[in-house]
């Protein structure tokens, strides 16, 4: 497969409900694939995953207009295998009917909860990890039993075209297809009756796609952002802190949903935080400009958006402290913004309203702990919490008093690559979760069921009623 794919224009509209219509009539006609069929399919994308690597590092490249091979291998494409790899060993007790307890005035009937796929699954997912981002719900859909649509951003329509090239490659479309195209293909695909839809993207626009879900009843998982802090405790191994604060920020330029937004420092600590962070950034990289391992801003808006939070961030007040001696600008045009810290910051500042998506990061400087705690919760729920330092007591009060989509401890996002913990955001940075058995749950109908055994007790309750019903009540009272 070409490294760098031409775009084909927008399908119709037309042809995309007609690859809905197929995949609910396949769906219909096998409810509940078997355990082989399911592992066959993720059998079939964890090979098109291998073979399209290659391929798929040059596209996002080109998308972006660099961005470095070892993020999208690290990011997009080992991912991608690792959860194939999970489901694959846990899908079979997954798949498990289960045992429920059943309360003492219903026996000897019993309980049971049975997984079952649900039907027509729609993902969409955004640019920043166009792959993973993409693929990693669909491997949770497949796994549960479900046909799958997707629908990738337009802002990297070179990874779009070479995923519905390969899928089409791999999968019957009434088993996965890729629907490729701009504003009006997005929005016709989420208003289309999904049976669930998982939606990955900036809170502004997952208001929107929940709107479009209600219309249908379609439940929705939406994973979105937000202003997610770093917290440095005073007990702080401040080397190691900023070594992993670089490398959480820098990663993909800081274009990514769970990247530390700000970081709560203590106020005599900032100068000895701005001292280790430089000297991080330019031992990570040594280069900015012409260095293969530090990725582009995806686009030209993008780059303006970001330029326009420092302007701002300056006209408010804030000090501007650029991490590595190229500055912050870019002398050949690559889009390439070289990192900052942004001091002195207040919430009138855009920089501290809006997620940043890049590799600038705000320091707000704190007295006490609890000072840090009271600001996290004025503010909407962030989807992702860091903390480091070495005093239990304080990392405890913080786990305890404030709600995130998930936490780090003395590191930076590795909980995303948790298999065996939910990912998901709350309030404002999203709903729901998926990731390993939570993606197969949040893709599968839990279905309840109650076995009434041949003797039943039951039968004391029927009409008409009187003496009999008013003492098995009297029981019912006693034993329930």
């Amino acid at each position: 497969m070409n490294a760098v794919l031409k775009t084909t224009p927008d399908p119709s509209l037309d042809g995309m409900h007609e690859a809905f219509a197929r995949q609910r009539a396949a769906f219909a006609a096998d409810m509940n694939p078997s355990r082989a069929i399911r592992l066959e399919r993720l059998d079939r994308l964890f090979a098109m995953t291998e073979r399209i690597a290659p391929a798929l590092e040059a596209a996002v490249s080109a998308d972006f207009g660099h961005r470095s091979a070892h993020v999208t291998r690290l990011a997009d494409v080992m991912m991608v295998t690792a959860a194939i790899k999970h489901a694959r060993r846990h899908l079979k007790s997954w798949m498990k009917v289960r045992r429920a307890p059943t309360a003492l005035a219903f026996r000897p009937g019993s309980n049971r909860i049975m997984p079952q796929p649900i039907g027509v699954v729609g993902v969409v997912s955004p640019w920043n990890y166009p792959y993973q981002l993409a693929m990693g719900p669909a491997i949770a859909a497949i796994g549960a039993g479900n046909r799958v649509m997707i629908k990738p951003s337009e802002l990297t329509p070179r990874v779009a075209e070479l995923m519905r090239q390969a899928v089409a490659e791999s999968f019957a479309p009434e088993e996965l297809t890729v629907v490729t195209g701009g504003a009006e293909i997005g929005t016709a695909f989420v208003a289309m009756p999904f049976d669930h839809l998982l939606f990955t993207g900036s809170t502004a626009v997952g208001r929107q796609v929940a709107l479009a879900a209600a219309a249908n009843l379609t439940p929705v998982t939406l994973e979105l952002g937000g202003k997610s802090p770093a917290i440095l405790s005073p007990q702080v191994d401040m080397a190691q802190a900023a070594s992993r604060l670089a490398m959480g920020k820098l990663f993909n330029a800081g274009q990514t949903c769970i990247a530390p937004d700000y970081v709560a420092v203590q106020r005599h600590a900032v100068d000895a935080f701005v001292h280790a962070m430089r000297r991080e950034v330019e031992r990570q990289y040594p280069a900015i400009d012409a260095n293969p391992d530090y990725t582009a801003i995806v686009s030209d808006r993008h780059f303006e958006r970001l330029q326009g939070l420092l302007d701002d961030a300056r006209q408010r007040g804030a000090r501007v402290v650029s991490l590595h001696p190229e500055g912050l600008g870019t002398a050949s045009g690559t889009r390439k913004l070289g990192p900052a810290l942004v001091l002195n910051v207040t919430d009138d500042m855009k920089i501290m309203q809006e997620e940043i998506f890049g590799p600038l990061l705000p320091v707000m400087a704190y007295d006490t702990i609890e000072d840090v705690i009271s600001y996290v919760n004025r503010h909407e729920r962030p989807l992702a919490l860091y903390w480091f330092g070495t005093y239990r007591a304080d990392r405890d009060k913080v786990l305890a008093r404030t709600i995130s989509g998930g936490v780090t401890l003395n590191d930076c996002m590795w909980h995303f690559g948790q298999e065996e913990l939910p990912f998901g955001g709350i309030g404002a940075s999203g709903m729901g979760a998926y990731h390993g058995e939570y993606g197969f749950r949040t893709f599968s109908k839990h279905k309840p069921v109650f076995h009434q055994a041949a003797l039943s007790g039951t039968r004391l309750l029927q009409p008409p009623y009187g003496r009999t019903f008013d003492f098995m009540s009297r029981v019912l009272r006693i034993i329930t």
